[in-house]
């Protein structure tokens, strides 16, 4: 990290309130003048990864054939172990600071798949060195680490994008021109719902007591690097780690902060609903409030009238609650996730990403089908990996989901994330990023970091 960066950036960033949250109202993109894309030194990308296993695995098979392999990092060598095998000649880390300032001159681009809690502080470690980066979704753990990251990304002048792959999609292509169209109508309500968390399932497994026992750590597992920014000293219990971290609050964001970005989505970008003014936990099951994720919830969020539309309710649903049948869908049983938005003219379904929307009654798809509106929105080749490196490359535009609108779709759900873990209604200043009617939660907007991993404290002061 620069310390010179750091500290003309301060300057520039600084407002006049030392403990305020507020961004500073003078546009970084103003003062360094219009945004320089930044192409890759070669044809070929220069490529690093941070977290290897999982979804870090899709990536690196979806590049390896096409792009340089520069670096890997993973702090558990047993969960990297196949992409190591396959991939020996790819030098090796567990600290990603380490591997990005040896390969400093080397990497064009990182593609972050690491845990929700340290999404931030690698993402802004990347920026900072002039790289492009591709971090997965929810892109921050906490509201304050998603603004930030957008400004930096202005500021730094690099191509970003969170890795929600619905958002390359011809699916939410169509939901938005067909609201756009005015096919819909007035859209004042939406109903979402995901059939997860399976509570013993793959991703989550809900503890049977808090915290959980210590158990040895791994010789194969960095643990105090796999804790990164998190203050709370939680032991290490192969039930939280290496999959089933998402459950927990300290470290995931649920499967509201999860699958939000998916299902989400398109009525997020075809309304431009924003941050809500209030999120509300309507309905919850929990052992473990404020530590674990509910097995099953509702939240309701209220949206503002914008952009000359009405204001809108928008209602979650999880663990297997789904919206109650309507006699005016048509319809004998929802699947298992999936989206509605009821609009004054007609009422549109998608599954949980949105890559198939149809109208419901079926009556109303097929008479639509007959007439439906021109394509208007450009499509993206190749999924929204390669539409970021094309982007990198200077062979297509800016990616969709860049955390200009990556942010922004993470803030709404990370609201909604807060009213689960704390229950009852969360009244939210999008302007100030304040809970206004329980300031106690405001230490959960922008979280306590240990030291040592206060990248990006001087964003805003």
């Amino acid at each position: 990290m620069s310390t010179l960066r750091r500290r003309t950036f301060l300057k520039q960033t600084m407002t006049a309130g030392a403990a305020s949250l507020l961004v500073p109202a003078v546009s970084l993109m103003g003062q360094k003048g219009p945004r320089t894309r930044i192409r890759a030194r070669s044809d070929k990308l220069n490529v690093a990864f941070i977290g290897v296993g999982g979804r870090g695995e899709v990536h690196i098979r979806e590049l390896g054939a096409t792009e340089n392999l520069v670096a890997f990092c993973d702090v558990d060598e047993d969960r990297a172990s196949k992409m190591y095998g396959e991939f020996p000649e790819v030098p090796r880390y567990q600290d990603f600071r380490i591997m990005l300032d040896k390969h400093d001159k080397a990497i064009d681009a990182v593609i972050i798949s690491s845990p929700d809690h340290t999404h931030f502080v690698a993402t802004l470690a990347a920026m900072e060195r002039g790289m492009h980066v591709m971090t997965e979704k929810p892109l921050t753990h906490d509201i304050w680490q998603a603004r930030s990251l957008k400004r930096a990304a202005d500021y730094h002048g690099v191509i970003t994008a969170m890795a929600n792959q619905g958002h390359a999609t011809s699916g939410i292509r169509f939901v938005k021109e067909w609201y756009e169209a005015g096919v819909l109508g007035e859209v004042r309500e939406v109903l979402a719902w995901f059939d997860g968390p399976t509570i013993d399932g793959f991703y989550f497994k809900r503890p049977d007591q808090y915290p959980l026992p210590a158990q040895p750590v791994p010789s194969t597992l960095a643990w105090d690097l796999w804790r990164g920014p998190v203050v709370e000293d939680i032991p290490y219990h192969p039930d939280m780690v290496p999959l089933k971290w998402r459950g927990h609050f300290a470290y995931g964001c649920g499967q509201l902060g999860d699958w939000a970005c998916h299902t989400l989505d398109a009525p997020n970008w075809a309304l431009n609903l924003g941050s809500p003014l209030s999120a509300e936990l309507v309905e919850h099951e929990t052992l473990f409030p404020t530590r674990y994720v509910p097995d099953k919830s509702i939240v309701r969020f209220e949206f503002a009238e914008k952009d000359g539309r009405p204001p809108v309710t928008l209602t979650w649903h999880d663990g297997g609650i789904q919206p109650e049948l309507r006699p005016e869908w048509g319809l004998t049983q929802l699947p298992p996730d999936g989206m509605i938005m009821i609009g004054s003219k007609a009422t549109l379904m998608t599954d949980g990403r949105p890559n198939s929307p149809r109208l419901i009654p079926d009556s109303d798809w097929q008479d639509f089908r007959q007439n439906i509106p021109p394509q208007t929105i450009p499509r993206v080749k190749g999924g929204h990996v390669r539409e970021w490196v094309d982007a990198i490359k200077g062979n297509g535009p800016m990616p969709g989901s860049d955390f200009a609108y990556g942010s922004q779709l993470t803030e709404l759900a990370l609201v909604g994330v807060l009213a689960q873990r704390f229950g009852g209604k969360i009244d939210y200043d999008e302007k100030n990023l304040r809970v206004v009617n329980r300031p106690e939660l405001n230490a959960f907007i922008k979280e306590p970091v240990r030291p040592g991993w206060e990248a990006g404290d001087y964003l805003w002061s």
